[in-house]
């Protein structure tokens, strides 16, 4: 199948193939993707994408006729074009977000800014900043009020105007929505949220009707409206029912609001509530995972089923005879993997379909729906041949206390499940994440140095229902933990991993549990890796940013527990314990990790008499930005991992800046 790479888009990093022979080439996995999102114009004739540049993300505009790039914005470094959305065939809004290190997550900025099609006409209509320069070269800034902005409807009916939800910078100010011109910025006030930092549901009117936040008890709230002249009513409150709901949009004519539902046990549901009868009714269930995206009707926001990940990947509708879901199943069929639509034209007579795997980044095809046409446009890694990409398996597994687990096994290509050598990898956050399955440019670098990989999503990740969540409370280094052991073992009673050949590596909370692996299970594990980490829980009370504000010190308070009783839970204080070689990488401007962390940990294990790595990188943040301290920083990772499990090490040798440990 013939793929098209925009060369355009090649603000990214320009790899190719390394010096030397055989090892594994880190250029094809550090290489940045040509694009992250995609989505098709109101009017069918442009497509928009955002293009990952080194420390920031920028948009591009293309023609689709003849996919010439007619426009551009490009932000200065550390900011991102975080969303964007067509406000109509010739003019988009751009959210900004900002964000240290390829681990973070952007933290939206609450900027908005207005760019036409063709590039011109930018301008920063709502936002904190007022320097004249503005983020990009293109873009002209005025002043604007000390508020956040994002869009909550882009009103397909009006190519003028738009509804914001704007939160002044002060603590708990009142939400409102605004209509915003969109080529002028100015706003008029439509309705006051009942709760501070509120999101909101529009309903096919415009008409605000359900409102979503946090109230000072630090508990979710759902407040709901009858229509513009209408009281708000409490719909729920998590403190007065351990649960959250969410509402996800309207049906076709208006009568049924869509809410996806928390349970008390398994995954959340989509329920369908009838504001006038107070009727609700399960319109979808999964026995697994919660739903990952809502899909809408082409050319509408009306909700009509959903998209499931957390394990093998699939389409589920509120009705399974339905136009809609025939057309999913048709090009699930045709292209024979999971399909998602990103975007369509107003109309709805093309949709652009995005198909992906564990082997696949991604690509994106356009589909008539009229004339039953689809066409492939772009792929996200062009220089990534999926059929030689390594092979992701959706794994199933019981913890030691029954509750089931669910996580992801990367296997080498080309050779035998039996025996191999194994990294295993819980992943950081740790509430609120999961390893997914989707492509991992990590993952299969290790893989292709000869490894099989292991990751399970632990309690507390996110996708399996409340209860799986909140099971983490207080768990660090304890039942979290365990859940890790248990899939490694599970690994080993499989016939899949070699025990005497078993590393474990994470970043960020990750490397916490790298640290701990070994702690908690002596002989288990060869060699510890850790990156951007977590050591010294108590620490997390006064360094860093989580406790930099009222809620990062309940979420301290809540999930991990009080600072004495985290001591003997942290591995800077169980050096003694470890035992085997480590390999530590840390980030000198880390806010979330702040280096001491790693300083500390070195120092410990050193003290214990343990072989220790230490990789210390100026200037980078909570992951990697420099190319050259990636190759760095993963030809160390490949080296330390061969010394104990026998892999390829890597092609490229050390550029990067890393202060070595003596």
């Amino acid at each position: 199948m013939r793929r098209i790479v925009l060369a355009a888009l090649l603000c990214a990093v320009v790899g190719g193939t390394s010096a030397g022979t055989g090892g594994v080439d880190l250029d094809r996995y550090l290489r940045q993707e040509a694009f992250a999102d995609i989505k098709i114009s109101p009017g069918g004739e442009y497509v928009a994408a955002t293009v990952p540049i080194e420390a920031g993300t920028a948009l591009a505009i293309y023609r689709i006729a003849d996919m010439k790039m007619v426009g551009t914005f490009r932000p200065p470094r550390n900011n991102h074009a975080h969303t964007f959305d067509w406000v109509s065939n010739e003019r988009l809004l751009v959210g900004m977000a900002q964000k240290l290190g390829v681990l973070d997550r952007p933290a939206p900025t609450g900027e908005l800014f207005g760019i036409n099609a063709n590039g011109k006409g930018g301008e920063l209509l709502v936002g904190y900043r007022t320097a004249e320069t503005g983020l990009g070269t293109n873009i002209k800034v005025k002043p604007a009020g000390m508020v956040a902005a994002f869009l909550t409807d882009e009103l397909k009916d009006d190519d003028r105007n738009v509804l914001v939800a704007v939160t002044p910078f002060t603590d708990n100010a009142a939400t409102q929505i605004e209509r915003m011109d969109v080529s002028t910025g100015r706003r008029n006030a439509v309705a006051r949220a009942p709760i501070a930092q509120a999101a909101f549901t529009i309903d096919a009117r415009g008409e605000v009707r359900f409102a979503y936040g946090v109230g000072p008890d630090q508990k979710k709230k759902l407040y709901y409206r009858a229509g513009a002249s209408s009281e708000w009513i409490l719909l729920h409150d998590e403190a007065l029912n351990p649960r959250n709901e969410a509402a996800i949009g309207f049906s076709a004519d208006g009568r049924l609001a869509y809410l996806q539902v928390e349970q008390a046990e398994g995954p959340d549901v989509i329920v369908s509530w009838n504001p006038q009868s107070n009727e609700r009714r399960t319109v979808l269930r999964d026995e697994i995972a919660d739903p990952a995206r809502i899909i809408h009707r082409p050319g509408t926001q009306v909700p009509v089923g959903a998209l499931f990940t957390g394990t093998t990947p699939r389409t589920r509708f509120f009705d399974e005879t339905s136009e809609d879901a025939r057309l999913y199943r048709s090009l699930e069929t045709a292209l024979g993997a999971p399909v998602y639509i990103t975007s369509s034209t107003r109309n709805g007579s093309t949709v652009l379909v995005e198909s992906w795997s564990g082997r696949n980044p991604g690509d994106f095809y356009l589909y008539d729906t009229l004339g039953k046409r689809a066409r492939h446009l772009i792929s996200r890694s062009d220089w990534i041949d999926p059929a030689q990409s390594a092979d992701v398996r959706a794994i199933t597994l019981q913890a030691r206390d029954g509750r089931p687990l669910h996580g992801f096994l990367t296997v080498p290509p080309g050779g035998a499940m039996r025996a191999l050598p194994m990294v295993v990898v819980p992943h950081g956050g740790p509430i609120g994440v999961l390893d997914d399955g989707t492509y991992s440019t990590e993952t299969q670098m290790l893989a292709a140095a000869g490894y099989a990989v292991l990751q399970v999503n632990f309690r507390g990740s996110a996708g399996y229902g409340r209860a799986h969540a909140q099971a983490a409370r207080k768990q660090w280094g304890a039942a979290m933990q365990d859940d890790v052991t248990d899939a490694t073992r599970w690994a080993i009673e499989q016939g899949i991993a070699d025990r005497e050949r078993i590393c474990i590596y994470g970043a960020s909370y990750g490397a916490y549990a790298a640290l701990m692996g070994t702690v908690r299970e002596p002989g288990l594990y060869r060699c510890a890796a850790g990156y951007v980490g977590i050591y010294d829980l108590p620490l997390m009370y006064a360094r860093g940013d989580i406790q930099s504000d009222e809620s990062g010190l309940i979420y301290l308070r809540e999930w991990l527990g009080r600072p004495k009783d985290l001591v003997e839970r942290s591995p800077v204080n169980l050096a003694a314990q470890v035992g085997v070689p480590v390999l530590l990488a840390a980030g000198r401007e880390d806010q979330r990790a702040p280096v001491v962390h790693t300083e500390r940990m070195e120092a410990a294990l050193k003290q214990a008499g343990t072989p220790v790595q230490a990789l210390y990188y100026k200037n980078e943040g909570h992951g990697l930005y420099n190319l050259a301290n990636r190759r760095d920083y993963y030809g160390h990772l490949l080296a330390f991992l061969s010394r104990s499990l026998g892999g390829a090490t890597a092609q490229v040798t050390a550029t990067g800046n890393a202060e070595k440990a003596p």
